[in-house]
């Protein structure tokens, strides 16, 4: 499998990002198998640092990540997922054909949505004392997984035999599920799925708190 980047940036692309956000994680781990050079800016997030006026000229919104591609600025880590494939990739991460391109696109979908208030939302609660109500979304990514577990069953990645952005986008917060206490010991296809993902060349890993199951 190649992973070489088609083209290559001027100088390294800047990554805003916090060592334990698993959106900050996605982009991280994509230009590391993308193999482009980075350089990580720590953004203080329990100081607030990303609600002051110099970052929200970064994203209005107030949250990290966010690139800095010479002159191109850009949020939302499924929006840099999908530049950095469009700009630095050759087809795989992003697949040309309109079917398999729909596919990856809806896992996308899953990412920003059963994903993020799933297990991501559980984790949040664990981590960062989020509001969330625990239980209903723990038993949100419960479902999710048991449909996950049936595709990874015939498929060792989630669109077809190749890794792309589809597993990319969901992977993080998936692998740190335990940390919203969500086991995935009932799920040995989800399991093997990120083991396939954690050994491509290029694999970073995010690090991993100490709450959780």
């Amino acid at each position: 499998m190649n992973t070489t980047a088609v083209t290559r940036p001027a100088s390294p692309i800047k990554l805003y990002g916090f060592p334990i956000s698993g959106h900050s994680h996605r982009v991280e781990l994509f230009l590391s198998l993308l193999g482009l050079p980075t350089e990580v800016i720590y953004v203080d997030l329990p100081k607030g640092a990303h609600k002051l006026p110099e970052f929200t000229q970064l994203n209005i919104f107030g949250q990290v990540p966010v690139i800095q591609d010479g002159e191109v600025t850009l949020a939302d880590s499924i929006a840099i997922l999908v530049y950095l494939a469009r700009k630095y990739d050759h087809g795989q991460w992003l697949p040309e054909d309109p079917v398999a391109f729909a596919e990856v696109h809806r896992w996308l979908s899953v990412a920003a949505g059963l994903v993020e208030f799933g297990p991501a939302a559980a984790r949040l609660v664990k981590v960062f004392k989020a509001s969330y109500h625990l239980e209903e979304v723990q038993n949100r990514a419960y479902r999710l997984f048991e449909v996950m577990e049936n595709v990874l069953q015939t498929s060792p990645f989630l669109v077809g035999t190749h890794p792309t952005l589809a597993d990319i986008a969901n992977y993080t917060y998936i692998a740190h599920a335990p940390e919203g206490d969500i086991s995935l010991a009932p799920y040995p296809h989800i399991r093997a799925w990120l083991s396939r993902i954690e050994a491509l060349p290029g694999f970073v890993a995010m690090n991993k708190t100490v709450v959780g199951a």
